[in-house]
């Protein structure tokens, strides 16, 4: 007897956020050099972005699903990232050549959500172990063809 994939979605968007909620206070302390990334995956037909933080362990900090991908989106996304318990200060944030990143820190530092002394390191290669923990999540969408809704994407 197969499962309606609607419930499945009503089932998702009811209770993983409460899921999220509980099981953030587990995750284990990460350390203060972060490394952020990119990478898009399509919904509903539409390319989305999917921002992902991990520490220099490899430790994943935080996610969040964007429909754009410009200064505000990542400026949302760190903000998020730095609210989150289990997460400390950075002491330098490593992000590819993606000229969003500058415009948000300047906007975080302004505003005084992160400290003056928090570095961004621009590289285009220090982010390779973001970029291919990118490839499990993108082995896993295709062959769904995409999710569906924005929400059961989140």
């Amino acid at each position: 007897m197969g499962v309606d994939h609607s419930t499945i979605n009503r089932w998702v968007l009811r209770y993983a956020p409460e899921l999220d909620k509980r099981i953030r206070r587990h995750l284990k302390p990460t350390n203060d050099l972060w490394r952020v990334d990119e990478t898009y995956i399509k919904v509903r037909g539409v390319w989305k972005y999917l921002y992902r933080a991990v520490d220099s362990q490899g430790n994943t900090l935080d996610f969040m699903l964007s429909a754009k991908r410009d200064g505000k989106a990542a400026a949302r996304f760190l903000h998020k990232v730095l609210k989150g318990q289990h997460t400390q200060a950075p002491r330098e944030i490593t992000v590819d050549k993606n000229t969003a990143y500058p415009a948000a820190m300047e906007t975080l530092k302004a505003d005084e959500t992160i400290e003056k002394e928090t570095e961004l390191r621009q590289s285009k290669y220090l982010n390779h172990g973001v970029e291919q923990d990118h490839r499990s999540i993108k082995r896993i969408v295709k062959p769904m063809m995409g999710f569906k809704t924005f929400n059961a994407a989140r």
